[in-house]
């Protein structure tokens, strides 16, 4: 961010004569201590994969109804791409027993070029 004067000094001036006149909460400095010593207290935690997948998926999707959505899009082209390779390893598989049974048949007949 571009500051708006090149002259700060009137910023400083100003900020010199600030004062707060309102008084600080009940044991506020207790308080303060209390949430430090929580803080040091957690214990540090790794992050695993699946656990960072899973934050990602919450501050990505945080409706549910749009992440059944995204899932499900997901899964479905999972199951499409599983087909398409089970056609082709299953095309592949039938050729190859075609040729095996006209060899065993005929074991003189020449194995076609494919």
């Amino acid at each position: 961010m571009k500051p708006e004067s090149e002259n700060p000094e009137p910023l400083r001036k100003l900020m010199r004569e600030w004062q707060v006149n309102e008084p600080l909460p009940p044991r506020f400095q207790e308080g303060v201590w209390r949430r430090i010593q929580q803080a040091e207290a957690t214990p540090v935690t790794t992050t695993t994969l699946w656990s960072a997948f899973r934050s990602w998926l919450a501050t990505v999707t945080p409706r549910p109804a749009l992440a059944v959505a995204y899932l499900s899009v997901l899964l479905f082209a999972g199951m499409a791409a599983g087909y398409w390779q089970a056609r082709q390893n299953t095309a592949h598989l039938d050729n190859e027993l075609g040729t095996r049974y006209v060899q065993s048949v005929d074991p003189y007949q020449k194995p076609p070029r494919i």
